[in-house]
């Protein structure tokens, strides 16, 4: 078996309104409806599946909590402009920037708190 890409995962959150409204407002993500009204946030060639705590779809995560996410997204914008744009969105910036390590190599981070505390952090690939 070879895995080539990461294309959704899922998220289990209090309010799927509220994460709707983080995602598309601070990282610029989608928020669409599908298989009957269920809820996603699509970003490039992925999307994370929004899950509402005590009503998880099945088949789920053996103990699904809001918050338990800790995940990393590469920005394609240099890391100064995402910080500048964290900044007019008033989110705080929890770490960073700090010099870490991707799957291709090494990145420039910053993290970040959604509104379940989820850990998520905005990476870019460093050019040098």
């Amino acid at each position: 078996m070879k895995i080539s890409a990461i294309d959704q995962f899922v998220l289990t959150v209090r309010s799927i309104p509220a994460t709707c409204e983080f995602y598309d407002r601070v990282l610029g993500m989608r928020a669409v409806k599908f298989d009957s009204g269920r809820r996603a946030l699509v970003f490039g060639r992925q999307k994370i599946n929004l899950h509402q705590a005590g009503r998880e779809f099945e088949p789920k995560a053996k103990a699904p909590a809001p918050g338990a996410g800790d995940f990393c997204l590469i920005s394609e914008e240099p890391i100064a402009e995402v910080i500048r744009q964290l900044g007019e969105a008033g989110v705080s910036i929890e770490v960073g920037p700090v010099l870490k390590s991707g799957a291709e190599g090494p990145i420039t981070s910053v993290y970040i708190r959604d509104p379940d505390g989820n850990l998520v952090e905005i990476s870019e690939y460093r050019k040098d």
